[in-house]
């Protein structure tokens, strides 16, 4: 029974040490892989390791059999590449909203798919910004939670906490509230809550790293067709490009001429499917549909000379009384 148990498990440990101990340039022979069996208690044979590669092989593993830098073997294709595994454990080192701790465990997770070589050939350690990092450690069953709420149509309870000062220190004051929860995303280094207050007509944006104690009711929600222009699904790709740090406002149609130094920085935050008219030497305008709001007014005051708003006048007012309290704060 144990010799049955055993050929079962073998073809599963034969992949664990692929993954782990081969790469391109550290391929294992057979007399290696029998080795490293023999350390988890199973006895093997070179001929059926050749068998049990060409098993693997032919279940869809891209077993690659080499001669060079040795003869031996390893997985021309993991789960991920190298660059990608870097791409993401920057991703996670950088993300505000992921703790300390989850970060570092996230990230030796993520080393899981590389080979043993490929692990210490890597950045010798990770360094994290401890400062930007949330201490909500509960965040994760947070998003679980409000996604099982969002999925059953469901509103949720919360405790939101925000910063005061007293005297020198800075203190976390938390309330209660409720809110129907329609979307979640990953916007200017934040996870935010897209939802709506039952007794408003509009959407609010909640820091979900600020977000404690979450349940989900029995309530349903009020539908998100009521306060926004979406009736089938909620389209938060759609709704969040025309926001600017995630501020409320009154979606408009905006013209803005542009001068040509910010291309990039336009297309940037537009997309290449822009409209440009009126190209001069000097500049191009464009006509866009975003969010009326402070968000973009800082965005837009940002680039000081660089952009003008032509309509709505609105905007323009809003842009003018930004640069006069600009200009008596240095009087």
């Amino acid at each position: 029974m144990a010799s049955i148990s055993s050929n079962k498990l073998k073809l599963l440990y034969i992949v664990k040490i692929l993954k782990k101990y081969s790469d391109e340039e550290h391929p294992v022979s057979a007399a290696d892989i029998i080795s490293k069996l023999d350390a988890y208690g199973i006895s093997a044979e070179r001929k059926a390791i050749y068998d049990d590669i060409e098993c693997l092989v032919e279940f869809g593993y891209e077993i690659i059999k080499t001669r060079v830098p040795k003869p031996g073997y390893f997985l021309g294709e993991r789960d991920f590449e190298l660059p990608e595994i870097y791409l993401l454990k920057d991703a996670v080192r950088t993300a505000h909203f992921i703790t300390e701790k989850k970060t570092l465990d996230l990230c030796r997770k993520l080393d899981r798919f590389l080979s043993g070589y490929q692990v210490k050939n890597s950045a010798p350690g990770i360094y994290v910004n401890t400062d930007g990092k949330t201490k909500n450690e509960s965040i994760f069953y947070n998003i679980d939670t409000i996604t099982h709420a969002i999925d059953n149509n469901h509103k949720i309870t919360y405790k939101y906490g925000v910063r005061e000062l007293k005297g020198r220190d800075v203190v976390t004051v938390y309330k209660e509230r409720k809110i129907n929860p329609y979307a979640t995303t990953w916007q200017d280094d934040h996870y935010y809550l897209v939802g709506n207050y039952d007794k408003y007509d509009n959407l609010v944006h909640l820091r979900i790293d600020r977000m404690k104690s979450v349940e989900e009711t029995t309530e349903k929600s009020r539908h998100f067709s009521e306060v926004s222009s979406y009736s089938d699904s909620f389209n938060v790709a759609d709704y969040t490009k025309r926001l600017f740090d995630m501020f409320v406002g009154n979606f408009s149609r905006i013209h803005l001429r542009c001068s040509k130094d910010t291309l990039e920085q336009i297309v940037d935050r537009f997309g290449n499917s822009i409209f440009v008219s009126n190209v001069t030497d000097k500049y191009f305008e464009i006509s866009v549909e975003c969010a009326v709001s402070y968000g973009l007014v800082n965005w837009i005051v940002g680039f000081s000379d660089n952009i003008e708003v032509i309509s709505p006048e609105p905007l323009r007012t809003m842009i003018k009384e930004r640069a006069q309290k600009v200009l008596n704060l240095y009087k």
